[in-house]
Order: C-alpha cells, then sequence, then structure tokens
C-alpha cells in the first residue's frame, strides 16, 4: 500500500482522517478493505467524535452555566435567540477569537464584553479543534436535561449511580461482533470454494495463514498497529489527566445538611458558619456549636423534620427535656469533599477578603442544593486559567498597592490588571 501524501501528518480532524482513510484503502484488497473499515470506523469515533458536555465542563464551567444564572460570565440559556444569526456561524467566530471578532467592530461583540464589566474571555484557537467548537455550541443550545433524584440517601446509605452505555464501547463491542462474523463468512466461503473445486477436479486453495498474510501485508499491519498505539495512547492520557480529578463529587454525609435551606430560603451568610473563609487557609467546617445556636429553639426542620436535627443533638449531648448539655457527646464524622494536594497552597482569606471573589466562583450555586459538592474541577490548569482573566479587584483604591499599581497601569497601559499580571502564575505562588 502506498501512500499519495508522503509527508502524512495524523490529525484529530474528521476530514482529515477521512481524507487518509480512502487514500489508504484504495489500494487493498476487497477483504482487507472490510477489516480496516470497520477497524478505523471504532477508531475514527474515539477520536473524532466530541463531546460537547465534556469539552464544555473542562474549558468553559468555570465563567459559564447553562441555564439563566451569571457565574463569571453571562447564562448561556437561549443564547442561541440573543447572538447576531446565523447564531451558530456567530458563536463559532465569537469562541475561536472573540478579540478578533471584537477588533473586526462586531457590535453586539464589543457590547457583551462591555456589558460583563470588560472582563476578558479566554481565546480557545488553537486549543480547541472546530469539531470541539461545533460540539460545544450543540451542547450549549441543547444542554442534557439533569435528572431529580427519586429519594434522598440516607447517612450510611448508597448514592443513586446514573446507568448508560457509552457509545465507544458499543462501536468497540460492534467491531469485535462484526470481525467475528467475517471471519465466520469466511470460512463458510473458503468451504464452498472447497466443495466446487472439488467437483471440478481443482486443486483446493491454499489457505494463508494471518503471519504470511500480515508478512505480505506489511504496510497495512503497520498502519493498524500505529492506529492501535495511538488509540491506546489517547486512552492514557485522558485516565492519567483524570487521576485526582473528581467532578460533582458529592459524598453521603452523616448529617443530610440542607444548603438550599439555610443559605439560600434564609439566607444565612456562608462565613456565618465557614468563618475560616476571612480568616485563614481553610474555610473550615462549622462545629455542631455553630448549629446549636439556632437549633435550641429549632428541632423540626422543613424538609426532614425531627429525624437530622436529632443527630445534631445526639453529637453533642443536648437533653431537650432538661434544656442541658448532660448527656454523653458523640463526634460528627462529616467526609471531606473538597481536598487539594499537599503541595499545592492555596488561601481562602486571600481570595474571599483581599481579592474579592464570591463563593460561587469555585463553589458554584451550593444555595441551590442540599448536600455539598465538588463542583470546579481544581486541577492547576482550571486556577492558571482563572488567574490569567481575573481582574485585581480595589487596586487603585487601597494604598497597600499604590505604588504596585502605578507601576503596573505604567507597564499596561489601560489593560486590565489580573492576577497573571502581578505574578499570579509563579510556581512559588503555590508550590513552595
Amino acid at each position: 500500500m502506498q501512500l499519495s501524501d508522503k509527508n502524512f501528518v495524523f490529525k484529530n480532524d474528521p476530514n482529515h482522517i477521512m481524507n487518509c482513510f480512502i487514500s489508504c484503502t484504495k489500494q487493498i484488497s476487497s477483504k482487507s478493505q472490510l477489516l480496516f473499515t470497520l477497524f478505523f470506523l471504532s477508531v475514527n469515533f474515539g477520536f473524532a467524535q466530541a463531546d460537547g458536555g465534556k469539552v464544555f465542563k473542562q474549558n468553559c464551567a468555570a465563567c459559564h452555566r447553562v441555564d439563566e444564572q451569571k457565574l463569571v460570565g453571562p447564562g448561556l440559556k437561549d443564547v442561541a435567540s440573543r447572538v447576531p444569526q446565523p447564531a451558530d456561524e456567530w458563536l463559532f467566530k465569537w469562541i475561536k477569537n472573540n478579540l478578533a471578532l471584537q477588533k473586526s467592530g462586531d457590535a453586539y461583540a464589543n457590547k457583551l464584553v462591555s456589558d460583563n464589566n470588560k472582563t476578558p474571555m479566554t481565546v480557545f484557537d488553537g486549543v480547541l479543534s472546530d469539531a470541539d467548537i461545533k460540539a460545544v455550541i450543540g451542547y450549549i443550545k441543547n444542554p442534557p436535561v439533569e435528572k431529580k433524584e427519586a429519594a434522598k440517601a440516607t447517612a450510611g446509605g448508597e448514592q443513586p449511580q446514573e446507568k448508560g452505555f457509552n457509545i465507544f464501547t458499543a462501536l468497540i463491542i460492534a467491531t469485535i461482533v462484526l470481525l467475528i462474523l467475517v471471519g465466520v463468512l469466511g470460512g463458510v466461503k473458503k468451504n464452498l470454494q472447497t466443495i466446487v473445486n472439488a467437483k471440478k477436479g481443482l486443486t483446493p486453495p491454499v489457505p494463508i495463514s494471518p503471519i504470511k498474510w500480515a508478512s505480505g501485508n506489511k504496510r497495512l499491519v503497520a498502519l493498524i498497529g500505529i492506529l492501535c498505539v495511538a488509540l491506546i495512547a489517547r486512552a492514557a492520557y485522558h485516565a492519567l489527566m483524570g487521576i485526582g480529578v473528581y467532578g460533582n463529587y458529592k459524598p453521603v454525609q452523616p448529617i443530610l445538611f440542607s444548603h438550599q435551606t439555610h443559605a439560600g430560603k434564609l439566607a444565612i451568610n456562608c462565613v456565618y458558619c465557614h468563618s475560616g473563609a476571612e480568616k485563614g487557609k481553610t474555610a473550615g467546617v462549622p462545629s455542631a456549636n455553630v448549629c446549636m445556636n439556632c437549633h435550641k429553639a429549632i428541632s423540626e426542620g422543613p424538609k426532614t423534620g425531627k429525624v437530622e436535627i436529632a443527630k445534631i443533638y445526639d453529637a453533642v449531648g443536648w437533653n431537650q427535656v432538661s434544656g442541658k448539655y448532660d448527656k454523653p457527646q458523640h463526634p460528627i464524622k462529616w467526609t471531606r469533599v473538597h481536598a487539594l494536594p499537599d503541595f499545592a497552597y492555596f488561601n481562602h482569606s486571600q481570595h474571599v477578603v483581599v481579592g474579592k471573589q464570591d463563593c460561587k466562583n469555585c463553589h458554584g450555586d451550593i444555595a441551590a442544593g442540599d448536600e455539598a459538592k465538588q463542583f470546579s474541577p481544581l486541577t492547576m490548569g482550571w486556577c492558571i486559567e482563572c488567574h490569567r482573566k481575573t481582574e485585581v479587584p480595589g487596586m487603585a483604591t487601597n494604598p497597600y498597592y499604590a505604588d504596585l499599581h502605578k507601576k503596573l497601569a505604567e507597564k499596561y497601559k489601560g489593560q486590565p490588571i489580573t492576577v497573571e499580571k502581578m505574578g499570579g502564575l509563579d510556581c512559588i505562588k503555590c508550590h513552595y
């Protein structure tokens, strides 16, 4: 098999892959074409089928929600009806290179940036492929509907497991089944040919061993081997990149605490319970005594009745009858949700007090749900991206930063002073 292009470069692009596939298969036998086609389609789907939801969560979810609520950037619900038409074409240009679209004089693009406090958006040209961008556009136009939990998990119980079947796994299984079918049909054909030859007095066909076939089709075998190695390497890369990344991690807690009731309906400030967020490195888990500030007088909740609040009383040894702490105490064994590696330094007070960051930027709209879950990936890339686009608030009015702000303002001349421009990407900031 000869490739027409000597400088063959494999690209993760469906059109490029298909052109290479056609040029390769023109020069192999019909049976080999069938085998190669089945294998290639399975690999092609694995490489070229862009997962809009996955790409969105990895690159966009830190700033945007698919509903109407604003995060760092505006909510994306019904975005296709708000942007200039045709919507897909405009969105593609905006996501690929929003700066170029603004410089071109696009009125809506410049208004969008102005309405969002001139917060810069990441340029994804060279980061996301065209297929990835199209997949993201399809995802934000038709996001999946979140399924409501059928029932609340009780302490010590199991969380509901999502059931589904991965399309790539289905393709692999289908490919194996089809290859087995090809082998069976090939055997039937061989037996029929042997019978026909015997009737005609011809010599029976000599079977070709797999080794002999491989030696006669070295280039095809090499190409299949390269594709196999590439597929395995891709799977290994994604598996390794996922180590320690627990998106949407939501463990079952010993007490079913509702953030929706406390932070949402009752509008209790986050730092009332997580006081460490304004004073130190960790936000901290509130002690049961903080709970008792209110629950000495409130023994029944709107969602769980007296069951969960009774667990707090049991933990602190509170006796409702005598109104005293005269019972044995039992510590509450909370399950940690957010955990950074030991080699990464993060200080809550630096971000909440000095950086004036809203809790939602990292934890999502936690007041909209009950039990806490990990909203952000908390990867180094996610933190770096935030430092690149987040403008430092209050520098001009803070005398502590007066000299620094003056120097940075002269250096960058009207550009927003982001954390990156203050040295926020230096390794020693988080790893010392």
